[in-house]
């Protein structure tokens, strides 16, 4: 039986080899929205598996709870992973934004970059809940 903390990490991944396929097809603009969801899904997985639930009695996470909690309590307050990480959530989930409600188009370079952090901030989330 799968451990249902496991079901974000799962996500992530998912979404980080849809980013890189994406990217590889040349597809930025989806490639920016699946390196934001891989991000914001490892991000839930850290905080189950650090005992953090969702405001209230809701399951929902909030994209504004989950990048503050993370960065403020896994980061600042439980120093559980690097203070490198801090910006992670934001930067993708601004190219997102841009790539997905704006006229302009997510670049190579952006999205390579996008790519880059999804894959270290899935390495420190991997190895930090020892699934690495």
């Amino acid at each position: 039986m799968i451990d249902p903390r496991q079901v974000f990490l799962e996500k992530a991944e998912e979404n980080l080899a849809a980013a890189e396929s994406e990217f590889a097809n040349r597809r930025y603009n989806s490639c920016a929205n699946r390196c934001y969801y891989a991000c914001f899904q490892a991000a839930i997985y850290a905080l189950r598996m650090a005992g953090i639930q969702p405001p209230g009695r809701s399951d929902r996470w909030g994209h504004d709870f989950v990048q503050a909690q993370f960065n403020g309590q896994l980061i600042g307050r439980r120093k559980l992973y690097p203070s490198s990480l801090r910006n992670t959530l934001a930067e993708n989930y601004a190219l997102r934004e841009a790539a997905d409600y704006t006229t302009d188009h997510a670049t190579e370079r952006k999205t390579a970059r996008a790519v880059r952090r999804v894959v270290a901030f899935l390495a420190e989330i991997r190895s930090e809940t020892g699934r690495g």
